[in-house]
Order: structure tokens, then sequence, then C-alpha cells
């Protein structure tokens, strides 16, 4: 029970999230769309790695509550530009992953997992005040919601023998790498080939910089990982997998991000 409540919250933070962002199209048009490049990357290379089961689906969300910490550790680094990039990214990111369940897994969904994934995004999207509601509720959710979800459904029960086994390896490489290739070739090529550019703020190594914070996912994968995965040896590969490829995304998108900030300064 206290794993539903915890995941109603952090659900519902992400529709009250989602909901405000569509009010602002021209500012989320380009992260949207390194997003949805950042979420079918992953997921095609842990299909080519790892042809069977649905465990593809967990490669694809991000975890903005991660990222953004991750972020935070440069201090005065750290790019604000960047930051608000990675959130806006995230934020689509968690409205796609919906998306996918939704389409893919909908019968995979009995009425309380329903209820306390999408039915508690659908009710944070139509809720009024969304500004008031998410400035007091992202931090509860941020740092009490999400720790303790990790720490419930995660940190208590890594296998790290299973650390080496195909579906473990095949998840952290398509995090790690389909990541930061899928975000970083999006928002090259579309600004390339298209109006839509970036702030003038943030230059395209530091997008890469995101694109590797982005491959910290937990939670929402966690939560996808129950809804979709058959098996406790399946779940034990992804929790550890999961748990790698976040502490490997973040050594390099914070060591990345903080080389850029240094030639920058030069």
């Amino acid at each position: 029970m206290i794993t539903e409540a915890l995941t109603f919250a952090f659900f519902l933070l992400i529709g009250l999230e989602i909901r405000e962002d569509l009010g602002h199209p021209k500012e989320i048009a380009l992260p949207s769309l390194c997003a949805l490049s950042g979420m079918i990357f992953p997921a095609v290379i842990f299909k080519v790695l790892n042809h069977h089961g649905s465990a593809w689906v967990v490669a694809m969300p991000t975890d903005v509550a991660l990222a953004l910490g991750a972020l935070a550790l440069m201090g005065k680094r750290a790019n604000p530009a960047a930051r608000l990039f990675l959130l806006s990214l995230a934020v689509a990111d968690d409205f796609f992953s919906l998306v996918v369940i939704a389409i893919f897994f909908h019968s995979h969904l009995d009425l309380s997992s329903a209820i306390y994934t999408m039915g508690a995004a659908a009710i944070g999207v139509v809720l009024p005040k969304r500004q008031t509601l998410i400035k007091y509720f992202a931090p509860i959710v941020t740092y009490i919601v999400i720790p303790l979800y990790i720490w419930i459904n995660l940190l208590r029960h890594l296998e790290f023998s299973q650390a080496g086994s195909s579906l473990s390896v095949s998840l952290i490489i398509a995090r790690v790498v389909g990541k930061c290739l899928g975000i970083t070739l999006a928002a090259w090529a579309i600004t390339k080939a298209t109006p839509l550019k970036l702030p003038a703020s943030i230059k395209i190594r530091e997008v890469a910089g995101v694109g590797l914070l982005a491959g910290m996912g937990l939670t929402v994968s966690l939560v996808i990982a129950k809804i979709t995965t058959q098996g406790a040896t399946q779940i034990s590969q992804i929790k550890i997998g999961l748990f790698i490829s976040a502490l490997i995304s973040a050594l390099l998108g914070i060591l990345w991000l903080n080389v850029s900030a240094v030639r920058q300064e030069d």
C-alpha cells in the first residue's frame, strides 16, 4: 500500500507538470522532440541487443529528480538554460512514457495500477492552480516520495550477481548510449533543418551533457517494469541495470558538463 501511495503522488506531479508545460508550446517543442528521440534510440538499441521480452520500454524514461539533482552538484557552473532544457525534456519524456503504457501495455494494467499511474496523472492534468501545487508539492515528491520509492523498490533488493546478465547489460548500454545519442542528434538535426532553435545560452555540447544525465531513470522505469515484466529474475536484472546505468550516466554527464563549462570560461 505504501508503494501505491508513493506512485500515486509521483504520477500526480507528472500530470501537473505536463499540463503546465502544455501552456508553453513554443518553449517545449524542441525539448519534446528531443525527448521522443531520446526514448526511441534506447528502445531500438535494447531490442537489437536483446530481442525477447518487453523490457525495451524500461529503457525509455528519464528520472527528472535524479537528473536535476546530479546537475545541481555542479553548483554555480551549472547552466540555468541547460537545467530548463532538461526539465522540459524530462516532463515530455514522462508524457510519452504514459502514452507508451496506454498503447502497448494497457492489457497489463489492472484496476489498481491504472488508478495510481494513469489515473493519478489524469487528476494532475485537470487540477486547478497548478503553479501553486507544483511549488509546494514538487519538493515533497523530490525529497521524500522518490527517495522512499527508490529505497523500498530498488536499493533494498539489488542483486549485484545479476549485473552481467544479458538483460542488465543491454539496459545499461541502451540507456547510457541511446539517451545521449537520441537527444543530441535530434537537437542537432532539428536546429539545422527547422526554424526551431536552442536558446542562445546553451550550446549543442551542453545538450550532449543533458543527454547523458537523461540516462538516469529509476522511478518511472521501476513502475513500468512492475507493470510490464514477468518473473522475479527479470525484475532483479532490470533493477541492477537501472542502478548501474544511473550511476554511469550521472558521472559522465557531470564530467562532460564540467569540461564544457571550463572550455566556455576559457
